[in-house]
């Protein structure tokens, strides 16, 4: 199903420059496709190509935007199977989840196609005082311009679909540079995004490169915009070269789940094993930390450790694989290593922690972990997931919030008045009540706070990073 080697798209056209970039299966380790890499000259016919495209993207109706995602739809329909298949070799993604995030990636090009004729402003009365009397003023949202996009392994479909959504639906042409490890899903999207002509020239380029060749992402100061998904510190490190551009991280988290003594333990069973592995914990909003009270510990732990033991490992093409391999065998030794330290530091390891296959990592329950340990406190990223004791709603907020992360966080409660207190309290960037911190809907704005990121996601909300207000006030003589 899958082509030998793919293009780059450079100005909106197929480019095949070479196909130096090796692209592995990440359950066999074997090299499954190859694509062009972009070099710097590339890079920079393509920002140029986004500048020339800046006036003409803007000009473009919302109806033509809106036919462009809608094309984008119907052939995301169509490329279902192969898309699916796609994420499921280059990123070791469980096909049933690889089957689930084409699924938002219809979702959210559906959701942008609408958004793109619902661009509204305001009219404002200006009168407030004596001296602006006969003033009124209106305003409009305008693309901001050409923008850049870094995208990351995990969601290689869905998350570069939240920025290349939006930019169609704003009018911003756009650079993209998809992860090396998978960047077909990204391209597949420039080859559809290539059978629609009212696009001009420019309007979009999708270039993978290596990480040292591509500093123009970051610091070329004709780009408007920057958004990253990806790792705190390289984010934060593109934010401090990135000039007088607006930026948008979208960084990482070790997402807390609060089981309070009123909680349905089945249900918050289900759904913790759900966001602590599936696709091998490899997600931003993936369960991490697991708080539970101390009336219902002893009841909830053997659950979680014999659901957890059932979780089926290997092939994720196989349809009964719950728990696929991790991006690499580096990723796969780093969280490995975290486990070990954790249980020389006297952790109880319940289950799990065994590395087989190079990268494929058993799903694993901890408890008692030290204060201090990366395992706790660092973003695991993988099938790791550590259980904790509280005795109150404040301490279990308070454990939350201690960490430098502010992603999401998940409570299964029916305390209505503890819902709003961790509303209130809670520092982060969203919160899903019975539910975990791992769910997620395309049109919600999503993002973090502290050493999560900056601004957010959803595609309303990322349109408007994607513009600038245009204020008109008019004297009425």
């Amino acid at each position: 199903m899958l082509k030998d080697t793919y293009p780059l798209y450079l100005n909106n056209k197929a480019y095949q420059p070479n196909t130096d970039l090796e692209v592995t299966d990440k359950y066999t380790g074997e090299v499954a496709f190859r694509t062009a890499k972009a070099d710097a000259e590339t890079i920079d016919k393509a920002i140029a190509g986004a500048v020339s495209a800046a006036e003409p993207m803007a000009k473009l109706a919302s109806f033509e935007k809106q036919d462009v995602l809608m094309h984008c739809v119907s052939r995301f329909k169509e490329r279902f199977d192969e898309l699916a298949y796609a994420l499921c070799v280059e990123a070791g993604k469980p096909i049933n989840d690889s089957e689930g995030e084409v699924t938002r990636l219809i979702d959210t090009f559906r959701i942008a196609a609408e958004e793109a004729v619902r661009n509204y402003g305001e009219v404002m009365p200006l009168d407030i005082s004596e001296r602006a009397r006969g003033y009124s003023a209106m305003w409009k949202r305008v693309p901001i311009g050409p923008c850049s996009f870094i995208s990351p392994f995990n969601f290689p479909l869905n998350l570069a679909a939240h920025k290349i959504a939006p930019a169609i639906a704003m009018g911003c042409p756009f650079v993209m540079k998809p992860a090396s490890k998978t960047p077909l899903g990204a391209l597949i999207m420039g080859e559809v995004l290539s059978e629609c002509d009212v696009l001009p020239e420019g309007a979009f380029s999708i270039l993978p490169a290596s990480r040292d060749g591509a500093d123009l992402f970051t610091e070329d100061e004709r780009l408007k915009l920057l958004s990253f998904t990806g790792s705190p510190g390289v984010g934060w490190a593109l934010k401090a070269k990135a000039g007088k551009k607006k930026v948008v991280l979208e960084l990482g988290g070790n997402a807390a789940v609060i089981v309070d003594k009123d909680a349905d333990l089945e249900d918050a069973l289900e759904r913790i094993i759900f966001g602590a592995f599936y696709q091998s914990g490899q997600s931003c909003i993936g369960v991490q930390r697991i708080l539970i009270h101390q009336d219902v510990y002893d009841a909830f732990k053997p659950m979680l450790v014999e659901k957890t033991k059932t979780l089926i490992a290997g092939d994720p093409k196989d349809r009964d694989t719950f728990v696929g391999p991790m991006i690499s065998e580096g990723e796969a030794t780093r969280l490995k290593d975290w486990i070990d330290e954790a249980v020389e530091g006297g952790a109880d390891l319940l289950t799990g922690g065994a590395l087989t296959n190079g990268n494929m990592l058993e799903a694993t329950l901890l408890e008692n972990v030290h204060p201090d340990a990366k395992a706790l406190n660092e973003e695991a990223f993988g099938p790791l997931a550590i259980l904790q004791k509280f005795a109150s709603f404040d301490e279990a907020l308070d454990e939350v919030n201690r960490s430098t992360f502010g992603l999401q966080a998940g409570i299964f409660t029916r305390d209505l008045f503890q819902m709003y207190d961790a509303w209130d309290r809670l520092d982060v960037g969203g919160i899903v009540i019975n539910d975990v911190p791992s769910y997620r809907v395309d049109n919600m704005p999503y993002g973090g706070v502290k050493d999560s990121g900056l601004g957010r996601e959803g595609i309303r909300f990322a349109m408007e990073d994607m513009s600038e207000i245009r204020n008109l006030v008019v004297r009425r003589t």
